[in-house]
Parts: structure tokens; C-alpha cells; sequence
């Protein structure tokens, strides 16, 4: 019968080849905090506080970029919106949990730790302790996280222009593996691909509002091709 310690080892134990992914993010994040002009204790804070590697490297980016502070939170913000889509997914799985189990799986969820624990959870096996495998992913990431962050910061200044090492590309493959098998129907892939398209298309827009764009693209494309294919399923079962 499983059991709190089994589970969470089990989710720190299946997170751990998603960790080495967050190497060069945070060793690059480190890097680039501190020549855009972070201290290296507001730069830890970040990884600490916000813990949200996507959202640290566009913000780190557009403040080295000397974007105004509107566009930085609204970019960040839109970025984090995947966020509400993961909470949806699991509030079936979680709603009977008390706040205090809750709350810190909320702060320390991420898309490595969604895409391990929503599989565990579909699993019916019956355990009453999936929610220890979620935490057993998520402190996982969180310390591996803190470390990498951490040593980018104190080697931030050994690091001569870090983001020219390509170390960068992690980040895209990361995402993108973690996406394709969630896509399972055509509305998704359509989304996938749209916002794709469009990524390309917007690269060249300022403050990299091409984020902002293709974001909302690949949602509409998607909720339109959902309706069009429902609508297309009532007419054909008339």
C-alpha cells in the first residue's frame, strides 16, 4: 500500500530528469541578472520568491533592456497565465486538501512538476496520498532550482557573455517536450502551431511583445478550432 514517504520519493525520484534542465537556465538567469544590473541578493530573491524560470529570464531580459515597468509586469503576467490552465487541471485532484497543503503546492508549481503529477494523479490505483508525490516533485525542483540560480549569481561575473553560449536552446526543448504529449487532438495542435507561426512572425516586435501576441494567437486558434469542430460534430450526429 503506498504511502506519504514512498510517494514523495517516487515524485522527487521521476522529477530528477527534468533537473538537469535547469542548469543553464539558471546559470545563464544568474549571469544575465547581474550584468543587467541586479544586485546578487534581489537576484536570489527573485529565484526564490517568484520561482518561475521563464518569468525570471523575460523579466531579467527586458530590465537589461530598460523596458518600462508596465510592459515588464503585463509580459510577465501573460507568461504565467499557463499557470491558471495547470490549477484547472488538478483542482479535481486537490479541492479536498486543507489550505495548508494547498497554498505550497500552489506557490511551488511548475510546469516540470505539472507535467510529472498530473500523470500520477490520472493514475487510479486508489492512493489517498498523490499529493505527497506532488510535493516530493516540487521540493525537488525548488532546491534545484535555488542551487543552479545561486551559482549563476556567484559566477555571474567569471561568465563573459553568457547568453552568446547557446545554453539558451534548453529552455525551447525543455518546453517543447513537455507540450507534445499533451497534444492529443486538433484544436490543441492547432494552438501549438499557431502560436509557433506567429512566434516567428512577431520576433522582431520591441520589449518582445511577440510573447504577448502569440500567446493570445495560439488560445483563439485553439477555442476557435474547439468550437468549430463541436459545431461540426451536432450537425453531423443530426
Amino acid at each position: 500500500m503506498s504511502t506519504p514517504k514512498h510517494e514523495f520519493i517516487s515524485g522527487a525520484r521521476d522529477t530528477f530528469p527534468l533537473l538537469l534542465g535547469a542548469f543553464p537556465f539558471g546559470l545563464i538567469y544568474g549571469a544575465l541578472a547581474v550584468t543587467s544590473g541586479l544586485s546578487p541578493a534581489a537576484g536570489m530573491a527573485m529565484a526564490a520568491m517568484v520561482f518561475a524560470g521563464s518569468a525570471q529570464f523575460i523579466a531579467v531580459g527586458l530590465v537589461a533592456a530598460h523596458v518600462p515597468t508596465a510592459i515588464i509586469i503585463l509580459t510577465t503576467f501573460i507568461v504565467n497565465l499557463r499557470h491558471m490552465l495547470y490549477s484547472a487541471t488538478l483542482l479535481p485532484y486537490l479541492q479536498r486538501l486543507p489550505q495548508r497543503w494547498r497554498i505550497p503546492l500552489a506557490f511551488w508549481l511548475t510546469d516540470e512538476t505539472f507535467a510529472v503529477t498530473v500523470r500520477r494523479f490520472q493514475r487510479e490505483d486508489g492512493s489517498p496520498f498523490k499529493h505527497w508525490y506532488q510535493l516530493g516533485s516540487s521540493i525537488a525542483m525548488y532546491l534545484n532550482w535555488q542551487f543552479w540560480c545561486g551559482l549563476g549569481l556567484v559566477m555571474g561575473d567569471r561568465i563573459p557573455d553568457a547568453s552568446s553560449w547557446g545554453l539558451d536552446v534548453a529552455m525551447p526543448v525543455t518546453f517543447i517536450g513537455m507540450v507534445i504529449p499533451f497534444v492529443r487532438n486538433v484544436p490543441m495542435a492547432v494552438c501549438v502551431l499557431a502560436a509557433g507561426a506567429s512566434s516567428l512572425v512577431t520576433l522582431g516586435l520591441p520589449y518582445k511583445l511577440g510573447i504577448i501576441v502569440s500567446a493570445f494567437v495560439g488560445i483563439f486558434s485553439g477555442i476557435i478550432t474547439a468550437r468549430i469542430a463541436e459545431k461540426t460534430g451536432r450537425r453531423a450526429a443530426a
